[in-house]
């Protein structure tokens, strides 16, 4: 019998043994921030020979999923060297497939803003698509009201300018329209933990991570703008006004699992 969401899940949420270059940091600000779309839109974008794009029935049809997740990395840093520590603004745009080879769902990254000159370190070592921008930040939140007052982020790129105006319940997250259960949205958004992606250098690339179960709130879009989006032709300006979901969390861990590796 196939495990259900909820095994996989417990799975996932144990920490594993620490490794020589593995990083560790606090994020911040962590939004995930989900839209749906036709699968046909996603297909040129990902070795199809290797993955597969689950669909989801939303506002009864069938749908592909895509995120834009940003955050701030507040103390970046070696877990073997915990100084120094590095803190910066990032966002990570994804696509949720399934790998064939272990039938896990999982995600596909198109690329990554990184908000400091470290991110030459990733482009030039290990040939991430990860790319430089500016950020500026107003994310304020109110411990009192268990929400975000404030939570605004502009993203100045060449790669990928971006627009982020949110507004937070404060409510929980529930489960929300195409997933049959709370615990099979948590595994499939909150909780994928392999990512693939093209290097630089046109080779399939991989790295996984670890993080604490995701305590988010529900949120709703006042302007949202991804210009990754917009250039892979994935979604018009007027559909990301309009996601699908928006999930925010103050902050949690996350683990990565270094170094990346070469598929071949």
């Amino acid at each position: 019998m196939a495990p259900t969401y909820r095994e996989i899940l417990d799975q996932r949420l144990p920490e594993p043994a620490d490794r020589r270059w593995d990083v560790r940091s606090r994020l911040r600000h962590f939004a995930l921030i989900n839209y749906a779309l036709p699968r046909e839109r996603l297909e040129r974008h990902i070795p199809m020979d290797r993955f597969s794009i689950p669909e989801f029935t939303i506002d009864g049809r069938p749908q592909a999923l895509v995120s834009a997740v940003p955050f701030l990395d507040w103390d970046f840093h070696f877990i073997r060297w915990p100084w120094p520590t590095w803190r910066f603004a990032q966002t990570n745009y994804r696509a949720y497939v399934v790998d064939k080879a272990s039938g896990q769902h999982c995600v596909w990254f198109f690329g990554t803003t990184l908000g400091a000159a470290l991110v030459q370190v990733p482009r030039s070592l290990w040939r991430l698509p990860w790319h430089r921008a500016r950020y500026t930040l107003d994310c304020r939140y109110s411990p009192a009201e268990q929400r975000y007052t404030t939570y605004r982020m502009a993203v100045r790129s060449r790669w990928g300018s971006a627009r982020i105006d949110l507004a937070d319940s404060g409510r929980l997250f529930e489960c929300a329209s195409g997933f049959a259960s709370l615990d099979e949205m948590r595994l499939i958004l909150t909780h994928p933990i392999d990512g693939y992606f093209y290097r630089r250098d046109g080779q399939l690339g991989t790295y996984s991570v670890w993080h604490t179960a995701i305590q988010a709130t529900i949120g709703q879009a006042n302007d949202l703008y991804f210009g990754v989006f917009e250039d892979l032709g994935l979604l018009s300006k007027d559909e990301m006004q309009r996601p699908h979901s928006v999930l925010i969390c103050p902050e949690t861990e996350f683990k990565v699992l270094l170094p990346p590796r070469i598929l071949r």
